[in-house]
C-alpha cells in the first residue's frame, strides 16, 4: 500500500458505467448507500468480520469498527501508529492490526475490542492475513522486504520470510500456499508458510507496481491490480502470467467473488472495474462503476455480494517545495465516508 496517512485521489475523471459484451446477465453495480463516519486521519484497508458482521477500517492511529448495514460506529481499537490492515483468528477470538509506524502488530479481543498485547513484526508492516492451513497470521513488511509469521495462540513472532522485494498485498489458497505481490519487482512470490520460505517467483509484466491481490481458489487464478491501469491475471498452479485486462488508475485493492465469478479492482480515480471470469483462461471487463475520487481500498461481502469502499473530501494541495515536490491535498475533517456498492 502507499506509505502515507491517507489515500490521495488521482486527478482523473471517473469512467462511465459500461458493459463490454458481457457473457452473463449484466450486473448493474452502483453506489447504493453512503455512510459518513467523519473522524480525523487517513485510512487504509477495510476488513469484514464475517462472524460478527462488522467492518474494521484502519484509521491512522486506530481501527474503526462499523456496522456495514447502516454505517453505525460500534467502537474502536486505539493506540496504533499508522494503522494499515486487520486480520481475524476466530478460533482464538482475537483480531490483529498492523501498526506500520512502530513495526508492531496489535492483538485485540474481538468481543470487547480491548488491546490484549503487541507483537514486534518488522519495519513497515502493512497488509496482513490469516492462513487457515498453518493457523498463523502473516504481515507484509514493505521496507523490510519480508513477511512475518505470528502464532496467534501464543501471540509470538515465530519467523521471518525474506521475499526479495517489497511486498504489498498477500492471499492464502487455504491449502498451504501464500501468494504475495512484490511492488518494486512486478512479481508474485509464492511462499510455503510451513517452512517460511519462498518457493518461486514469476514476473507479471507489463504490470507496474502491483498492489491489490485476489484469488479464485477453485480455478487457481490470481488477480493483481497494477498502478499502470492493468489487472494482471496469473495461473497460480503453473506460476505464470496468463493475460492482462484494463482497469482504472490508482488501484489499491482487488477482490474475487466465487459466487458470481467476478473480480473487482477499486481505483483511486473514482471507479471500481468489474471483470467476469468467462472461463479459467478467458476474462471480460463488464463494467467500470463510478464511486468517488480517492475510493481506492475495498472489501467484499461474499454473502450479499456487496462491495464497500471508503474516501473523503480533500482541500487544495499546498504549493510544491523542494522537499515536497508533490504535496498531498489535506483531508477535510468530518468528510470520511464508507460507500456501499450493490447490484440492483
Amino acid at each position: 500500500m502507499l506509505r502515507c496517512f491517507h489515500r490521495v485521489p488521482l486527478l482523473a475523471f471517473p469512467l462511465l458505467l459500461a458493459r463490454v459484451g458481457a457473457p452473463l446477465a449484466a450486473q448493474d453495480y452502483h453506489v447504493g448507500h453512503t455512510y459518513t463516519l467523519g473522524g480525523d486521519g487517513g485510512w487504509d484497508y477495510l476488513a469484514l468480520d464475517t462472524v460478527g458482521h462488522r467492518m474494521f477500517i484502519a484509521r491512522q492511529n486506530r481501527v474503526m469498527v462499523v456496522n456495514p448495514d447502516n454505517g453505525t460506529l460500534l467502537g474502536e481499537v486505539p493506540g496504533l501508529n499508522r494503522a494499515h490492515g486487520v486480520a481475524f483468528d476466530y478460533a482464538g477470538g482475537h483480531g490483529f492490526a498492523t501498526s506500520g509506524g512502530d513495526s508492531t502488530v496489535y492483538m485485540f479481543d474481538l468481543k470487547s475490542l480491548a488491546v490484549v498485547g503487541t507483537i514486534h513484526a518488522a519495519e513497515d508492516d502493512d497488509a496482513i492475513l490469516y492462513d487457515p492451513a498453518t493457523r498463523r497470521i502473516y504481515t507484509m513488511n514493505g521496507d523490510a522486504e519480508s513477511a512475518t509469521a505470528i502464532d496467534p495462540a501464543t501471540a509470538r513472532n515465530v519467523g521471518t520470510i525474506p521475499l526479495g522485494g517489497k511486498p504489498e498485498f498477500g492471499v492464502s489458497d487455504g491449502t498451504g500456499r501464500l501468494f504475495i505481490n512484490l511492488e518494486d519487482k512486478a512479481e508474485i512470490a509464492e511462499v510455503d508458510p510451513a517452512t517460511l520460505s519462498v518457493t518461486r517467483h514469476w514476473s507479471i509484466g507489463p504490470c507496474e507496481s502491483p498492489t491489490g491481490l485476489a484469488i479464485d481458489v477453485a480455478h487457481r487464478r490470481l488477480f493483481s491490480g497494477c498502478r499502470n491501469g492493468l489487472m494482471a491475471i496469473s495461473d497460480a498452479e503453473a506460476g505464470r502470467l496468463l493475460t492482462t485486462t484494463p482497469i482504472g488508475r490508482g488501484v489499491d485493492a482487488c477482490r474475487f467473488d466465487p459466487g458470481t465469478q467476478l473480480a473487482f479492482a477499486s481505483n483511486g480515480e473514482g471507479t471500481i472495474t468489474v471483470i467476469h471470469e468467462d472461463a479459467p483462461d478467458q476474462f471480460t471487463v463488464v463494467a467500470n462503476v463510478p464511486t468517488r475520487q480517492g475510493a481506492r481500498t475495498m472489501e467484499l461481502d461474499l454473502v450479499t455480494h456487496r462491495l464497500y469502499t471508503a474516501t473523503a473530501d480533500f482541500g487544495p494541495a499546498p504549493a510544491p517545495t523542494a522537499d515536497h515536490p508533490r504535496p498531498r491535498p489535506p483531508l477535510i475533517p468530518g468528510t470520511f465516508a464508507v460507500l456501499e456498492v450493490e447490484d440492483r
